[in-house]
């Protein structure tokens, strides 16, 4: 019976972390972009880890690493911003609350942080396979590398359990 419920747990996971047209998910389903659509693609993202996150950690009343990459993720969201204002482009309103998955379970909670930052790596990878103006492909760069570095830290949390 516990097997049953972690497969359709996990089969409920999967078809939310891959379904719709939002964020690296939506992304992923392209294969060319004008730099309008990365951008959004990337801040919908962006935005959407740092609701996960905190999200993730009212639930569970947990800070680490969760805050430390909801900061980083913060910090993500304005170098998007930055380049925003340096294209001329209005920073759009993202509401990412409706896709928002809370997990049941710390240990389901760093599996989707796994899956989450496996995503946006892959996103920020077809972004820069682009002809992108070099400034932005420093910003993909950069984000890529945090998003590195927050998979790192889900994966040593998913080891824990």
């Amino acid at each position: 019976m516990k097997k049953i419920l972690v497969l359709v747990s996990l089969l409920s996971l999967s078809s939310f972390l891959f379904a719709g047209n939002y964020g690296a998910t939506g992304a992923l389903s392209r294969n060319e972009y004008t730099l309008e659509e990365m951008l959004h693609y990337a801040i919908e993202d962006e935005y959407l880890a740092l609701g996960e996150y905190q999200s993730i950690m009212e639930k569970f009343d947990v800070t680490r690493p969760y805050s430390n990459i909801a900061d980083s993720e913060k910090t993500h969201i304005s170098y998007l911003e930055e380049l925003y204002e340096d294209y001329d482009r209005i920073i759009p309103e993202i509401d990412a609350q409706g896709h928002i998955y809370i997990p049941a379970s710390l240990k389901e909670a760093a599996e989707v942080g796994v899956q989450a930052e496996i995503n946006n790596i892959a996103m920020y990878e077809k972004f820069l396979e682009q002809d992108l103006p070099a400034d932005v492909r420093a910003v993909f760069e950069v984000l890529m590398r945090g998003s590195e570095n927050h998979l790192r830290a889900f994966t040593r949390q998913a080891g824990k359990y």
